[in-house]
């Protein structure tokens, strides 16, 4: 096995073990590691070939991956009746982003949950875990926008 070959398996093996760390699917790591390290966009029976899976789980996770903006499909005019896919540019950012919608989400939940339960003869620990939930994610929020305002400042040494 060529070097590069060992390189390209280790890059993939160590992401699709972080995404799994991640509670995401292992797949998703596969072919986020593949496309980062492939210098052309791949198509989808590139990326299930490269990672020996079958093409219907493969489409599925690149829907997802697209969805979430990590990935993009891209035109390729020496073929054009297939679809490619290659690295979004901010892919790191995006993932990053992605993770601040979900810290959003639960603080939003935390605000749903004391509105409701305002007027109710709630327990005196479940109004104390609620509060502790919405400063707890007010508090990741403010520190993850802040991380993204200081990234936007460094970024353009990427590009």
């Amino acid at each position: 096995m060529k070097k590069a070959d060992r390189i390209q398996n280790e890059v993939i093996q160590r992401f699709g073990d972080a995404y799994r760390s991640f509670g995401l699917n292992k797949l998703m790591g596969h072919i986020i590691a593949l496309l980062i390290y492939s210098p052309e966009p791949l198509s989808l029976d590139d990326i299930a070939g490269k990672l020996g899976r079958s093409k219907g789980p493969v489409s599925q996770i690149v829907r997802r991956l697209k969805d979430r903006h990590l990935i993009r499909k891209v035109w390729q005019p020496e073929n054009n009746r297939k679809d490619f896919y290659e690295i979004e540019p901010d892919v790191f950012e995006n993932a990053f982003k992605n993770n601040l919608d979900l810290i959003r989400k639960n603080k939003k939940i935390a605000e749903n949950l004391i509105d409701f339960s305002k007027d109710s003869d709630n327990n005196l620990t479940f109004s104390k875990r609620l509060n502790e939930m919405q400063d707890f994610y007010r508090l990741m929020e403010k520190h993850f926008q802040n991380f993204i305002d200081d990234w936007e400042k460094q970024k353009s040494k990427y590009k």
